[in-house]
């Protein structure tokens, strides 16, 4: 049994290293702290015996926050509001006899105080050295920060620095190629704007909600760009496409093929089909493009290897953490473009950092200086609002455009509306929605014991959507059954009928805030495969077991990524049964895998060598980024947590393409609550330097 804290001991936790490390273990033993968290601390310890109790409590915090995504501890936030600051205890801990929380730690405490701790020349420094912490700013203003991570920051802003000072190009050798690839119009393009935008310096951001055109948008910006290189040099630009997971770029992949298909280039001066032909439509992940190699960090392209590439176009940014686009920036050669799209409002990536969301905090309001308006008028032929005119604005502003209409989610949309009502943080307003009985929308309250959730998860709760499609799991296990081939078939017709089967799985998904309790995917994917048996479509003896076990149907989440086997966090597989390759008498199953390469291969890996899968009946939130479904059925949990987050629910309901089905397990208070609470990732990308 661990050593418990007495009050006296507790007062002696800031001045007393002994007591500290008492307190820290009991943290780790409740699962408060990760114990790498005590560990570290443990370490800077044992190296530097004079370190402080405050020292090293600022340390684990620190790298407490980190696993939690933030960048950094800020030390003024977490004296205001601990236990908040730090999420502890952590969502679904209610257990009796709790550790002391961290309000009653730092009781008292002051911000000066406590960055004054933190002189020690050994461990923390404020910039460049050897020392594992750096600490930026003073007093309560402090941030400190575990060394390579304050790095990934600093990699970030000098990098993308220094492409913001490029020369912007000349307004008007654009504008004949820009009146050629746009209609005309009277009112404002902002597609228009973005490409030319876009175009003018080497660092470009468009961002946006689902349908507002961020695919359209940069296809006709690479259109501009090889039709101005083959005007002007003759040779076409090296472009890459990528996206952070396999998912991601198979979903671009698509898109960007469809855009090319539609795109009309006979205006321009070069033959449309050698321009055509110079846009690539090939995505692959980031990790594959910077060269990972299997069992370390290091990848093949970095600073003294560049990427061969001129521009590079990266979708989904706000799923890239803080590390992979410090990697990304460092290996770009320096005269390359690089454009990022995503979703400002989605929620940041799981790992640390909130890159995205932090180079695009003032998009909504443009910022733009009025020589940016003078060049995109000339540029672009349209002229920016007063409204988006701000002489003050940034280097940064200049370079950022966000897409403002959707051309998916119209006036008569649900989901488009919701979503809307959700970033807006008004719950009053996403209410409204909810009542309102828009076609596309569906809003259910269940308890514990409704078996609506089952017939929602097998048949897509069908009557509340009576005159569409919208299906539930039953639907791709029904294709897994009556399209497998005759089992003397050949391998391509094997890969046809897995992906058939994989598109198929993607018309569906329950997506759930948390990963504990009865409506965590813990409990979800255990009701809904039960559900599955007891309706025949899964093998009935998975209704009166516990646990995973390896099924024909039974779909996969990765998540940990394996360059062994080529496979990345976030990738989907379904387990299928087909003939054994040295005995085609037997079956044997096999989980089929999106090659995630841009190419519509399959991959089929034997179960017993996938070492990081979950089952995916439901899936996170977090998880599902990157993905749409046809049909999405976002459950929230019955109690409010701090993980239960505008972005949380604007990113749940914006994965559906066609219905989405909101299932409220609690009070109204939870969904109205989540809705004004917002994801504060803690970095310095959000300070100007």
């Amino acid at each position: 049994m661990s050593q418990r804290l007495s009050s006296v001991d507790l007062q002696r936790v800031l001045d007393d290293r002994e007591a500290l490390m008492t307190l820290l273990t009991r943290w780790v033993e409740r699962g408060w702290l990760r114990a790498i968290d005590r560990a570290f601390t443990e370490f800077l310890s044992r190296e530097c015996p004079d370190a402080s109790a405050l020292l090293l409590l600022a340390a684990a915090l620190a790298s407490h926050q980190l696993g939690r995504g933030h960048l950094c501890l800020a030390l003024g936030q977490t004296l205001a509001a601990p236990d908040l600051a730090l999420s502890l205890p952590p969502e679904g801990d209610d257990r009796e006899d709790p550790p002391p929380l961290p309000s009653m730690v730092l009781d008292g405490l002051s911000g000066e105080h406590w960055s004054a701790a933190l002189h020690h020349p050994e461990l923390v420094q404020s910039g460049d050295g050897e020392s594992p912490l750096v600490a930026v700013g003073n007093g309560a203003d402090t941030r400190l920060y575990l060394r390579r991570y304050w790095q990934h920051e600093q990699s970030i802003r000098h990098y993308i620095g220094i492409r913001l000072q490029a020369e912007p190009l000349p307004a008007a050798s654009l504008r004949p190629i820009i009146d050629s690839l746009f209609p005309a119009g009277a009112d404002l393009d902002w597609q228009r704007l973005a490409c030319a935008l876009a175009a003018r310096s080497a660092f470009a951001v468009i961002t946006g909600g689902p349908g507002t055109g961020k695919t359209t948008t940069v296809v006709k910006l690479l259109a501009l760009l090889q039709s101005q290189a083959l005007d002007t040099s003759g040779r076409a630009l090296r472009i890459r496409l990528a996206a952070p997971t396999g998912k991601a770029a198979a979903r671009l992949n698509a898109s960007i093929a469809a855009q090319l298909e539609r795109l009309d280039l006979n205006s321009l001066d070069q033959d449309p089909q050698t321009l055509r032909e110079a846009i690539p439509s090939q995505v692959v992940t980031l990790h594959r493009l910077l060269g990972s190699r299997p069992d370390t960090r290091r990848l093949r392209h970095n600073a003294n290897n560049p990427l061969p590439l001129d521009v590079l176009v990266v979708d989904e940014a706000s799923m890239v953490d803080v590390e992979l686009m410090a990697a990304m920036l460092e290996a770009l050669p320096s005269e390359a473009r690089l454009v990022l799209l995503g979703d400002k409002d989605q929620l940041a990536s799981v790992e640390a950092g909130s890159v995205l969301g932090d180079l695009c905090q003032r998009a909504e309001g443009g910022h733009y200086r009025e020589a940016t308006r003078r060049w995109l008028a000339e540029a672009s032929g349209q002229d920016l609002p007063d409204c988006c005119i701000d002489d003050t604005g940034n280097a940064l502003d200049q370079a950022v455009t966000m897409l403002r209409v959707s051309h998916r989610f119209d006036a008569n949309s649900g989901i488009g509306q919701l979503a809307s009502a959700i970033n807006s943080g008004d719950p009053d307003a996403t209410r409204k929605v909810l009542g309102h009985g828009y076609g596309d929308l569906s809003s259910q309250r269940l308890d514990a014991d409704d078996q609506r959730l089952e017939r929602l998860a097998v048949e897509g709760l069908a009557s509340a959507f009576p005159t569409s499609g919208a299906r539930g799991y039953s639907h791709y296990l029904g294709v897994m059954n009556d399209q497998r081939p005759a089992h003397h078939a050949e391998d391509e017709q094997w890969d046809s009928w897995a992906r058939a089967v994989l598109d198929a799985h993607g018309s569906f998904q329950v997506l759930c805030a948390l990963r504990r309790g009865r409506w965590g995917i813990e409990g979800l994917n255990q009701r809904i495969t039960r559900a599955l048996a007891s309706s025949g479509w899964l093998p009935q003896w998975l209704a009166d077991i516990d646990g995973d076990r390896w099924f024909a149907g039974r779909p996969v989440l990765v998540t940990r990524n394996d360059y062994g086997l080529g496979l990345m966090n976030g990738d989907i597989g379904i387990t299928l049964a087909r003939p054994h390759p040295e005995n085609p008498h037997q079956t044997t199953l096999r989980v089929a895998f999106a090659a995630g390469d841009g190419s519509d291969r399959i991959r089929w890996v034997l179960p017993a060598r996938l070492r990081d899968v979950e089952t995916v009946f439901a899936m996170t939130v977090h998880k599902s980024q990157g993905s749409e479904f046809d049909h999405t059925a976002l459950i929230l949990p019955e109690a409010s947590s701090p993980i239960l987050t505008r972005e949380l629910i604007y990113t749940g309901i914006t994965r559906a393409r066609r219905w989405l089905s909101l299932v409220e397990t609690g009070p109204a208070r939870v969904l109205d609550q989540a809705v004004m609470q917002r994801v504060m990732r803690i970095s310095g990308l959000q300070t100007p330097q």
